[in-house]
């Protein structure tokens, strides 16, 4: 029976570091198994570069994928042999959508583990090193944001879009590196509390990963998608599926399409969801769940001692 005050959010990339999940590693036997599984898929040893690293092959995309939907999928294996709550709502930033699916039951993990791999590689390959580039806008509207980038996209015949829609206040932007530089200044002038550029090696979610959707449509056609027993919206209309056929659309659709976070979170909200549980490494979707909505619990299960203390808090009718 599905705890509909419980939602689960599952990380992107961004939350991966050489040394996580050590602690789950050691205490739980299905976080070991589901990253057996996956260096079996992959024919790696994941385990071993998770923990020993370099960090800098740990952020190649086609890496980072799989490494995060891997753990993501170990941490909510870890949650159900720990007897957790069944969540009533599941959603995931961006690649963690993808995790979404698998621990909702739509996607196989080991077809999910290729096939975010190959997202990875279509997504770098698709605008050569150094063309593209991401910035994080602070403390400035949606509205006023897209405009300014609508206009100096005009002004350059470039790309340059608001991708990530992270909470108010928090938007990422996107598009060729120039024109993203043109924006960062004019966002600044029209009073942005602070403008960075992100470490990140390609222009996610902007038109310019066209050819990563095409390429991921082709490879996505033949894997076998089911309806989600657990409801779980998606990034790029903050809306839940049913349909495995318009799931796989939007998975495509996703990679070229803004993140729509604040409204999946508000979505969650409205479904009855008044904790978000975040199953990946890290705390990123934590503090965005406050920044969206204050009265909103959250609470974050990469240390075993947190997960089982979650679970109990929950199960007490505690919040977390």
């Amino acid at each position: 029976m599905a705890d509909h005050s419980i939602a689960f959010v599952f990380p992107g990339q961004g939350s991966q570091k050489v040394g996580m999940l050590a602690a789950a590693h050691e205490r739980f036997a299905s976080v070991r198994d589901t990253f057996a599984a996956a260096s079996d898929a992959l024919g790696y040893d994941m385990w071993a570069l998770v923990q020993d690293g370099p960090q800098e092959d740990l952020n190649l995309t086609e890496t980072t994928q799989p490494v995060l939907l891997s753990s993501s999928v170990a941490l909510w294996r870890a949650w159900q042999e720990s007897g957790g709550a069944a969540p009533g709502v599941m959603a995931g930033h961006s690649l963690g959508e993808f995790s979404a699916l698998v621990c909702a039951g739509s996607l196989d993990f080991a077809d999910a583990v290729q096939l975010v791999r190959q997202r990875g590689r279509f997504m770098q390959s698709a605008v050569p090193v150094g063309e593209g580039a991401m910035a994080a806008i602070i403390g400035l509207d949606d509205d006023a944001i897209n405009s300014i980038c609508e206009q100096i996209a005009r002004e350059r015949g470039e790309v340059v879009q608001a991708v990530n829609f992270n909470s108010p206040g928090q938007v990422v932007i996107a598009g060729h590196t120039a024109a993203v530089d043109a924006a960062i200044a004019a966002l600044q002038d029209a009073g942005a509390k602070r403008a960075m550029p992100l470490p990140v090696s390609a222009p996610f979610h902007t038109s310019l990963m066209q050819p990563a959707g095409e390429r991921l449509a082709e490879a996505i056609a033949d894997i076998p998608i089911k309806e989600p027993a657990t409801p779980v919206v998606q990034n790029v209309h903050a809306q839940a599926e049913t349909d495995p056929a318009r799931i796989r659309e939007l998975l495509v659709q996703q990679i070229y399409s803004p993140v729509q976070w604040t409204r999946c979170v508000k979505q969650m909200q409205s479904m009855g969801a008044t904790t978000l549980v975040e199953c990946g490494p890290g705390k990123v979707l934590s503090g965005l769940t406050r920044r969206i909505d204050k009265s909103l619990s959250s609470a974050a299960l990469e240390e075993p001692d947190a997960l089982i203390e979650c679970i109990q808090q929950l199960a007490g009718g505690d919040t977390p």
